[in-house]
């Protein structure tokens, strides 16, 4: 009888050992999961600041007009984004980057409810990495045009014409300013991604 009352103390002490580890083994695998909530947040809230600048580049190059007039008012000559493909470019570059992380904001929340969801990670860091590309070219040519309506180019007699239309270079400065912040956010998106990626190898 004795044995038995020993082993029956021996299986209670057991399980209580065994229900006392349980927690610890579920507390380390819960560290990466809330590691990758925590991301899955940053990544939402970056793709949001990257629609406000791209939506903001968009609209003000889209919105860029003016008209000058020379030789007291006898000539009008109007200044418009459409008159440069380049500018047209920026626009529906601009647009399209924007439409996507709208789009994309259902997989980031995916990511959040669902950390371990590797497709909706997958096809975000495929698809943010062509979005910056882009975005980099659109912002890049645009600022290259922007530099010669400013200061002209003497070798090819490039007059520089923001001295006469001030206030559209403002706005198309402008423009291509906040399109370069949109590049650096998508940029670190691409790097949430990646840090997610080896969040998923540990």
């Amino acid at each position: 009888m004795m044995k038995s009352d020993d082993n029956a103390s021996i299986d209670v002490e057991s399980s209580a050992e065994s229900k006392g580890k349980a927690p610890l083994i579920s507390n380390g695998k819960e560290k990466p999961n809330k590691l990758k909530k925590i991301m899955g947040v940053v990544d939402f809230v970056l793709r949001l600041a990257a629609i406000i600048a791209a939506l903001a580049a968009a609209a003000t190059m889209g919105t860029s007009d003016e008209t000058a007039t020379f030789f007291t008012q006898v000539f009008r000559i109007e200044a418009s984004y459409d008159d440069v493909p380049t500018f047209t470019f920026f626009v529906v570059a601009m647009s399209i980057v924007a439409g996507y992380l709208v789009l994309s904001l259902m997989f980031s929340v995916i990511t959040i409810i669902r950390p371990n969801f590797a497709i909706a990670r997958i096809l975000l860091f495929i698809f943010d990495i062509v979005v910056l590309a882009l975005a980099t070219a659109s912002a890049a040519a645009a600022a290259a045009i922007v530099y010669l309506a400013h200061n002209g180019n003497r070798n090819t007699n490039w007059q520089a014409i923001c001295q006469q239309f001030g206030h559209f270079c403002q706005k198309v400065s402008g423009a291509v300013v906040t399109s370069f912040v949109a590049v650096v956010l998508l940029m670190l998106l691409v790097l949430v991604s990646g840090f997610n990626f080896i969040l998923k190898k540990k």
